[in-house]
């Protein structure tokens, strides 16, 4: 159940102890140290009880019954069962090493360093309905759509919000996460290929797929913990994201890869490059061609979600940041270029792959 939510990926820093705390969580609204939720009674949750971290989850507020900012996903766990939060409490108190690391102070500005102001929130957001099965679906459906609408919080981080923060319309319509953009799973979905279910779970399991690529950024730790799972539950996962997207408009898959394919760097029929973005196109050779060329092996650009997103947020982390391969990607991975350029070279460069390779208005610098 630990692993379902997550747990790991806002708990614990790249440098720290599993479920220490720590780590920088950047929202709009300022930067969040997560807690230390390891059986440390000091600076842990040691001396909670289980009905204290029961409404730590269904609540929203600690032991002391003070508010948590939402940035802790209590607006999902109102539909986990209590069966399931009473086993990630007794996970995390008798197999996680306790670590005494006092959790820093939250990085936040007036009036949003005001937690009474959270009841406010609480009272417009949050929903404590639980989650009802669907007598329509079959039990796979049914299983996936708890999971992913309770412990998997998917829709926290792939849908829009509004100006307080809270999830908002349409669910699952692209969504913003730690600087990176996280694209619709609706049926306004970015993919110029169609996801099979088998194609979800391979990508959800191991981070690579040869049709989609490769997950990255808040992404990559998501797939770390699916990758211990049970298949059978993150089929049940597939199966019910794959209904997200009733509605969408059918794809000509052939024809789409075709059209792709003849804008790699290199084919033969490939468009030339117009003046402008020739800055950016020798920056593209310099750097970039030497893996994303016709016949390599890396998934065509044009077919790469990131550079149809609205925003350039994906695309410019990448860059910058490179991609570290998730535990099941057979090694795949992007170096980052952002120490070696300039701002100017990777403007020039964000500015040729959209026009190139996207199908979108250009970004807005």
């Amino acid at each position: 159940m630990a692993n379902y939510g997550d747990c790991t990926a806002c708990h614990t820093r790249a440098d720290g102890a599993p479920f220490a705390g720590n780590f920088a969580l950047r929202t709009p609204f300022g930067t969040i140290y997560t807690s230390n939720i390891t059986p440390d009674p000091e600076t842990g949750i040691g001396a909670w009880s289980k009905e204290a971290f029961r409404r730590s989850l269904k609540d929203g507020v600690d032991r002391a019954g003070n508010h948590l900012y939402p940035a802790f996903p209590y607006d999902h766990f109102t539909k986990v069962k209590d069966a399931d939060i009473d086993a990630i409490y007794a996970y995390l108190m008798a197999a996680v090493e306790p670590v005494r690391k006092t959790t820093r102070g939250n990085d936040f500005g007036f009036p949003f360093n005001i937690r009474a102001t959270l009841a406010v929130w609480k009272a417009l957001f949050l929903d404590k309905t639980p989650i009802a099965p669907d007598p329509s679906k079959g039990a796979e459906w049914n299983e996936g759509a708890y999971l992913v609408e309770g412990l998997g919080h998917c829709a926290a981080c792939h849908s829009p919000r509004n100006f307080m923060g809270a999830r908002t319309t349409p669910a699952y319509g692209g969504g913003s996460a730690e600087g990176w953009y996280a694209p619709p799973l609706d049926k306004d979905n970015l993919s110029q290929q169609p996801w099979s279910k088998n194609e979800l779970v391979v990508y959800l399991m191991d981070g690579w797929d040869a049709k989609h690529g490769m997950a990255g950024g808040p992404m990559t730790p998501v797939v770390d913990a699916l990758h211990k799972q049970n298949e059978i539950d993150v089929f049940a996962i597939a199966a019910y994201v794959g209904t997200l997207r009733a509605g969408e408009k059918p794809i000509d898959q052939a024809a789409v890869r075709a059209a792709a394919l003849k804008l790699e760097w290199g084919h033969p029929d490939a468009p030339p490059v117009p003046k402008e973005l020739r800055e950016g196109a020798k920056v593209f050779a310099a750097r970039c061609a030497q893996c994303h060329r016709n016949n390599g092996a890396t998934v065509p650009l044009a077919l790469q979600t990131s550079l149809q997103a609205p925003v350039a947020d994906s695309v410019l982390q990448v860059i910058a940041s490179g991609i570290t391969p998730p535990t099941g990607a057979l090694g795949r991975s992007m170096p980052a270029f952002g120490p070696q350029m300039s701002q100017a070279e990777i403007g020039a460069l964000v500015r040729f792959l959209r026009a190139r390779f996207g199908r979108g208005e250009a970004w807005r610098e």
